[in-house]
């Protein structure tokens, strides 16, 4: 279990100030983001922190944990693992949802208060579901992501240049491409394989998909249209109109399944002034833009427009805010971002060289009256200056090396 890592300080900080409270511990996100490094991160401070600590640790995907398959299985085995006479007990169970029933498990030691209960997921039913119905308010959630444009050059010991950002953008921010070369030959075959296994795995096998063809043709529908408004509806209508006859609550469920494995993200319409949620229409962008890449076939030159707005939408979630897209009258803010009674709008254009488009992104945000932040944000360097009327103007380079 010793292996090297880099650290990840801006999850642990947050992670840390729960360490030895009587809450577990839930790390979700979705496969590959770096779950299990974190944990290892936690175990390594708690190590040097707690002299005598008992450390159990699990990992699931490992063959030599692959017996344990029920909670009866899963709590016999931390029992025996358990260390008494006032010795620290720690257990982290990494992808805790291989295992039936497991909440039962991790609510009993809860209750025996025997050790502190650290575990990961790759599927959002575990809030939602298992650990939400039995264990309700005692569990906290941190949602860990892909590496943010800053870690990927920590990751990658890169300087912030414009050849940097287009590398973060092409490959995106899976902590395992640090081993690999940054080339379509040996990381877009990588991503793929990711790929697979998320579909099959966390998607596929868990949520009991019959029509794997029809979920491969959706997701490449939703990377071939990252960024645009539509509903369930309309993407039935358009498949059929592609000889392919799928219920509008089929599609419905099958995005579910794919937001629930953290492979994309939904992102609801709400209004500015009142934050009404709008029932119809949505957007969806990818975890990881690496990943998006392999499945359209990467084409920079087409592409770019859908990969920046899923590059800000990635940063602001990064950040910690919970996004919507915005709406004011007849206009649209592409994201408005809430963090802890804060508010952030930003609009994101590949460029603003044309008049047009700097009276659409402009006029939307100005129209807003509020005074929290309001952004700007292009591929290309601002010719208009950093601010005008409130609005900071950024290229994107700028905007990403942000703590917002």
């Amino acid at each position: 279990m010793i292996e090297k890592f880099i650290a990840r300080e801006k999850y642990v900080e947050r992670i840390r100030a729960f360490i030895g409270k009587n809450v577990i511990k839930v790390l979700t996100g979705q496969r590959r983001v770096g779950k299990s490094y974190i944990l290892l991160q936690l175990i390594d401070e708690i190590k040097k922190s707690v002299v005598g600590a008992n450390i159990i640790y699990i990992n699931l995907e490992l063959e030599a944990f692959r017996y344990l398959r029920t909670s009866k299985d899963l709590y016999e085995y931390v029992s025996g693992k358990l260390v008494e006479n006032n010795v620290l007990n720690y257990l982290f169970i990494d992808e805790i949802q291989e295992i039936a029933d497991f909440q039962n498990t991790v609510r009993s030691l809860l209750a025996e208060q025997k050790c502190d209960i650290f575990i990961t997921g790759s599927n959002a039913n575990l809030l939602s579901g298992e650990l939400a119905t039995s264990l309700s308010g005692r569990y906290v959630n941190f949602e860990i992501h892909s590496l943010s444009y800053r870690e990927f050059q920590l990751f990658h010991h890169l300087e912030n240049s414009q050849q940097t950002l287009e590398k973060y953008l092409t490959f995106g921010g899976l902590p395992f491409l640090r081993n690999l070369e940054l080339s379509e030959n040996q990381s877009f075959e990588y991503l793929r394989n990711v790929y697979s296994a998320i579909l099959l795995k966390d998607v596929v096998a868990r949520e009991k998909i019959r029509n794997v063809a029809f979920l491969e043709n959706l997701v490449a529908y939703l990377a071939d249209n990252v960024g645009s408004l539509f509903s369930a509806l309309n993407i039935s209508k358009y498949l059929k109109s592609q000889q392919v006859d799928i219920s509008t609550q089929v599609v419905i469920n099958y995005l579910r399944t794919l937001a629930n494995s953290f492979f994309v993200h939904k992102v609801v319409r709400s209004d500015v002034a009142g934050m009404k949620i709008f029932e119809i229409g949505e957007k969806y962008y990818f975890e990881d833009l690496g990943l998006r890449n392999v499945i359209s076939g990467f084409n920079a030159a087409k592409d770019i427009a859908k990969i920046l707005e899923n590059a800000v939408y990635l940063h602001l979630m990064q950040c910690g805010y919970k996004v919507f897209v915005g709406k004011i009258g007849d206009k649209e803010i592409d994201f408005v971002g809430e963090k802890d009674g804060i508010k952030v709008y930003v609009q994101v254009s590949l460029t603003m060289m044309n008049e047009k488009t700097q009276e659409r992104e402009f006029g939307s945000l100005l129209l807003i009256q509020d005074n929290y932040a309001k952004y700007i944000v292009t591929l290309n360097d601002m010719h208009l200056g950093n601010n005008y009327k409130g609005v900071q103007c950024l290229n994107l380079k700028e905007f990403l090396e942000m703590e917002i």
